[in-house]
């Protein structure tokens, strides 16, 4: 199958403008036998990057203007712990923070519930109050640092505590920049860290991004999810198709909501896996920013350009890393953040060659940020925007990648009738989506069991697996620690105020024309709990059990 090409004369004209129009980084653009390289390839009628529907990237310049954001995920432990290694990774020349939060944050519970017992500062860092939320940004200037934070059904209350930090530090609320991931839905389908039925949640990352659009124009409202989608079992189509499918359903909720789409949609964000397949993952991408600029501008009515350019994150894949011989994860990483670099990605996180043990030393983190600089100073990879294009067997992935995304796209359309958020909510209620990625788990499985498909050091050149690797424990007296800071923020607050911000948190949330961004910070100062607002929310919202289909 040849190459699909999009551009001609006039495009490669309005290219070289922007080209021109762009900083370039002060380094030679060439070989290391000196040879000058062009800052793109192709026939002079191919398309080109930062020129819709944007395949070969969402910026003229693509790296030689900018590199890709390199973020650490860091979280563990007090935020104490975790502000120590932030601190660390951006000694280390990472330039932006990617938060993981506990268990019990991520599900909206406080450190002293029952249910968060023995989970406490294990899997990230313990966040229970605005106290928390400052200690882990202590010495960290907000408006100059970028922030992700991976959390969901809770994302508007920790998000309001981050706001109020920089309320109160005094950075404006408008050089906030960085990204909460807020994607309810894929959770429901893959990840099930949710709490509330799924159309109240909606509201809430409707109401986020609202927020976002009118107070901070530099902060990503929303990153929409197919990591968790790919690392629950789904294949590289599935991921690419479900979560675009969410990324549309979204759209058509805050279009619902009032926003105009030139108004919102610059500022989403898509998350995605960069799993082991190096061909199949780098179409992933293209295939990706294809449909999308296509949807955005022809279905959506998107105007601005920026509207129709998929941004987005990367983490090499979780999942694809084995206990047995750890250190041969390493090769996986980089070969992983090698295909999400030559896929033209804006944020790419490494996973550390231990995570399949436990949370990832300091050594290790390390490491995996050296990845990173090895792939961004020595390859020269980074010279030519979407070097692979024009590739037969690229464009044949990328075409037939988009083709099977299209197929999910018209059935959760007919089982929406027309409306893709309705169709994302049905296929969510009867299990259809859960049902699939069960489906492509077992068949890979199932291949691996069979030795059809070899995973180096599990099922084929197991010999030499003797050595003990060295792991973050995480102290046992985490818990208690945070225990009793809990307890000493509940003692000095006023309870007065505490319980006017949940009564205004009950009040307004059963009402879906009020925003409640704003009645969320409030609470934050307030030194109101997650679980607190999560509680008063839920009392409101209700509560979402998974049906069980066997």
């Amino acid at each position: 199958m040849t190459a699909k090409y999009h551009g001609g004369v006039a495009d490669r004209q309005r290219w070289i403008e922007e080209f021109d129009r762009a900083p370039l980084r002060a380094v030679p653009f060439e070989t290391m036998s000196g040879i000058p390289l062009e800052p793109v390839y192709g026939p002079d009628d191919a398309e080109l990057p930062g020129q819709w529907p944007y395949t070969r990237g969402p910026y003229a310049s693509m790296y030689r203007s900018r590199l890709w954001t390199m973020r650490q995920f860091a979280g563990f432990g007090t935020a104490e712990d975790t502000n120590g290694r932030f601190k660390e990774l951006l000694r280390s020349g990472g330039n932006g923070l990617s938060t993981a939060f506990d268990m019990p944050t991520l599900l909206g519970r406080d450190s002293d519930d029952p249910l968060a017992k023995g989970e406490v500062g294990r899997a990230g860092v313990a966040v229970d109050t605005l106290a928390d939320m400052e200690t882990l940004f202590s010495g960290i200037d907000l408006g100059t640092v970028t922030t992700s934070m991976t959390i969901n059904s809770a994302a508007a209350v920790v998000m309001a505590m981050y706001v109020a930090v920089a309320d109160g530090t005094g950075v404006a609320r408008n050089s906030l920049g960085g990204t909460i991931q807020n994607d309810i839905l894929k959770e429901y389908q893959a990840q099930k860290e949710y709490v509330f039925p799924p159309r109240p949640s909606v509201r809430l990352v409707t109401d986020l991004m609202r927020f976002a659009s009118a107070e901070l124009p530099r902060w990503h409202p929303i990153s929409v999810s197919g990591y968790h989608i790919r690392e629950a079992g789904s294949t590289a189509a599935q991921e690419l198709a479900f979560t675009l499918a969410n990324g549309f359903a979204y759209v058509e909720a805050a279009v619902a909501a009032g926003l105009a789409v030139d108004e919102f949609a610059p500022r989403l964000s898509f998350f995605w896996n960069a799993h082991i397949d190096f061909f199949e993952e780098i179409a992933k991408y293209r295939a990706a920013r294809r449909i999308y600029g296509r949807w955005m501008r022809d279905r959506y009515g998107a105007t601005d350009e920026r509207s129709m350019q998929l941004r987005f994150h990367t983490q090499t894949a979780g999942v694809s890393l084995t206990a047995q011989q750890p250190e041969v994860n390493v090769a996986r990483v980089a070969i992983e953040a090698l295909a999400g670099v030559l896929g033209g990605t804006q944020s790419l996180h490494t996973d550390a060659y231990d995570e399949a043990l436990a949370l990832p030393t300091e050594r290790a983190a390390r490491l995996a940020l050296r990845t990173q600089q090895v792939i961004a100073e020595e390859t020269g990879v980074v010279h030519v925007a979407d070097p692979l294009g024009g590739s037969w067997f690229v464009e044949s992935l990328t075409d037939e990648l988009e083709r099977r995304a299209e197929e999910v796209f018209a059935h959760l359309l007919e089982v929406g009738a027309g409306s893709m958020l309705d169709g994302v909510l049905a296929c969510i209620d009867d299990g259809w989506f859960c049902a699939e990625i069960a489906d492509s788990a077992y068949r890979l499985q199932s291949k691996i069991a069979s030795g059809q498909w070899v995973q180096v050091g599990v099922n084929g050149y197991t010999e030499g697996d003797h050595g003990e690797t060295p792991i973050l424990v995480i102290d046992p007296a985490v818990e208690p620690r945070q225990l009793d800071k809990l307890a000493a923020v509940k003692r000095s607050r006023d309870d007065d105020a505490v319980r006017r911000c949940l009564e205004r948190l009950r009040t307004e949330a059963a009402d879906p024309a009020v925003n409640l961004m704003p009645a969320l910070i409030e609470a934050a100062k307030a030194y109101v709990t997650v679980g607190e607002a999560m509680r008063a929310l839920e009392s409101v919202f209700g509560t979402w059990f998974e049906r069980s289909f066997v």
